[in-house]
């Protein structure tokens, strides 16, 4: 019997270059600690490598078993690679006797290889079994969870994960699906759908937030964002950098929200005299809001929703013990 060969799938990084420049590995930061929160196939975490000093050390964190075993080919002494979701970013830390980083990199959303391999189940472009789980080792998988859920939780679900104004008619389509027949294939779905959706956006397939919707619900990605902000918020040194890549509105307003509660100034009581020396001061600087350029999004079209936040802490900001 003849070896079976697996395909490698090609992932290009959006906005690489941007990306680590915005974490300002530079001079005495050279050699400061970094975490790459989405490892991937490792393009910002090369790169970060790259720039770190012969001092600099760099944790990534992925929950992608493939992404796991490319991470192995890095023989480098200052990488660490962590087979977990990067909302356990302080535990992690704290156990590799870390207490402050220098800068924290969040690529999200899902990536190429992930969408390509028709076996992981994310695409509905080619047929595979519906499983959308990026940790394949555990968790339920997405054709178990409609197998499951209620009509209400599903229709909830692809409302407000997909944004998806058809979400009723879906969810009844599903239920009334796999009253017939389980519901195990990423085809067998896409049809569903279509069949529920009335009309459709101009370039767009029907199942499309329907499938965001599911991959979101069943990865947790939205829960597991805002645990990661506040943990690699505490976790940054003054002057730290906090670089996010969100690719779809839902995450997008979750970061923007996150970063403007830490740019704002707090409002201290105007009945009370404070001096101007000792008013309260804002905990992050917001550095940038960059988009790919036309380049990047011409050469790779998965880019053109992608948008990178840059904030900075402050060094003035209160740290509930954790600066320096």
């Amino acid at each position: 019997m003849s070896e079976q060969v697996v395909p490698e799938f090609q992932h290009r990084t959006v906005l690489l270059d941007e990306a680590v420049s915005a974490l300002a590995i530079e001079g005495p930061r050279a050699d400061g600690i970094y975490v790459d929160g989405t490892f991937g196939r490792g393009g910002h975490s090369r790169k970060i490598l790259e720039s770190l000093g012969p001092r600099g050390r760099l944790i990534a964190f992925d929950k992608d078993p493939q992404a796991i075993a490319t991470a192995a080919s890095i023989a480098d002494p200052r990488f660490d690679i962590v087979h977990d979701s990067f909302a356990t970013m302080a535990q992690a830390l704290q156990e590799k006797g870390i207490e402050k980083v220098d800068g924290v990199l969040l690529d999200l959303g899902i990536s190429s290889p992930q969408v390509d391999d028709a076996s992981r189940g994310f695409s509905f472009r080619a047929d595979g079994p519906l499983d959308m789980r990026m940790d394949t080792t555990r968790g339920i998988s997405a054709a178990e969870w409609l197998a499951s859920a209620d009509e209400q939780t599903i229709g909830k679900v692809v409302r407000d994960y997909g944004e998806e104004r058809f979400a009723v008619q879906i969810a009844k389509a599903i239920v009334a699906g796999r009253a017939v027949r389980p519901i195990n294939g990423t085809r067998q779905l896409a049809q569903i759908v279509a069949g529920a959706v009335k009309t459709r956006e101009k370039a767009k397939d029907p199942a499309t937030r329907t499938f965001q919707a599911i991959r979101i619900f069943i990865n947790q990605e939205l829960e597991e964002l805002e645990v990661v902000l506040d943990q690699a918020f505490r976790q940054m040194a003054q002057q730290g950098r906090l670089v996010v890549i969100s690719f779809h509105s839902l995450e997008g307003r979750i970061v923007k929200q996150f970063m403007a509660s830490k740019a704002r100034l707090p409002q201290p009581d105007r009945r009370l005299p404070i001096r101007a020396v000792d008013l309260p001061q804002p905990e992050m600087k917001l550095l940038a809001r960059i988009k790919p350029s036309d380049v990047e999004v011409a050469d790779n079209p998965r880019a053109r929703s992608a948008i990178m936040r840059v904030g900075e802490r402050l060094a003035g900001a209160a740290s509930s013990g954790a600066d320096k």
